[in-house]
């Protein structure tokens, strides 16, 4: 594994690297583990004052591609949110509305524009060397929240807003907080569905990309599963640290790739933040 490096100092490479920790962690501290708040729909449309959080973030996570070495980083986290905005990380969410579903749920809706850092440059790895670049870029949709005590169902969709896969993506979660004293744990399942394009930018390999060791590979519309477990405890009143660990189940349509070295990913983010 790598030694946690500065943003100043690293390579575009290692650039995107930081980029996809810092939306990891985004999701670990403010959308996968968010159940807590979100379950209490009145917390959430009746506050007007603005919410800052400060903090730093220190995550693992596995690449895809084969030879490419597992990355660590520490990242500073920004949150904020107010009654039309949530901010976290590389994501911004623009809240669209809220409505109440029975006695005890609600439906909410947002519009979501986040940075993802996937990709890759031919020389992260041995097995890319001739490879064409594959870009990160800017992902725009929106979500749909059923929000109940007993569970929060999260539905997604997004669109590749910088062109360079023009793929689709769309993701279903399942998540529930359990308190256990001041501790917080929260569960989650994950099913992510990826449309052809962006299976092909990512994982496949052009003919002019051929080699003996990589044959050509055209990707197709894939779902990965994923399993995760977030722990969040108060450690004073403003204070907060998290463990958030998960484990993506890659689909055949991804493992079949030439220059992918791996059938499951993990990832591990470990931090703190501080709320004003």
């Amino acid at each position: 594994m790598h030694k946690p490096q500065s943003l100043a100092s690293t390579s575009p490479a290692a650039a995107r690297s930081h980029l996809a920790m810092a939306a990891l962690a985004a999701l670990a501290l403010s959308g996968n583990a968010a159940a807590q708040s979100e379950v209490a729909p009145s917390t959430q449309s009746t506050s007007t004052a603005p919410q800052w959080g400060l903090g730093i973030g220190v995550g693992v996570f596995q690449s895809p591609y084969l030879g490419d070495d597992n990355k660590t980083r520490a990242l500073p986290l920004l949150h904020y949110e107010n009654t039309w905005l949530r901010v976290a990380g590389t994501g911004a969410d623009l809240k669209l509305g809220q409505w109440p579903v029975g006695a005890s749920s609600s439906i909410a809706l947002t519009g979501r524009l986040k940075y993802e850092g996937i990709g890759y440059k031919a020389d992260d790895a041995r097995i890319l060397a001739g490879m064409d670049e594959r870009k990160g870029g800017f992902w725009a949709g929106g979500t749909a929240t059923w929000m109940h005590p007993f569970v929060r169902a999260t539905a997604e969709w997004t669109a590749d807003a910088s062109g360079h896969s023009k793929g689709q993506k769309a993701m279903l979660q399942l998540d529930r907080r359990f308190s256990v004293g001041p501790l917080g744990i929260t569960p989650r399942v994950q099913a992510q569905w990826l449309d052809k394009k962006y299976v092909d930018y990512y994982f496949g390999v052009k003919a002019s990309e051929a080699q003996p060791n990589r044959p050509q590979y055209t990707g197709k519309a894939a779902t990965a599963l994923e399993l995760g477990l977030r722990l969040d405890y108060p450690i004073q009143p403003k204070q907060t640290i998290f463990l958030d660990i998960s484990s993506t189940q890659l689909p055949d349509e991804i493992k079949r790739s030439p220059i992918v070295g791996r059938s499951s990913l993990s990832r591990a983010t470990i931090g703190y933040l501080y709320r004003f």
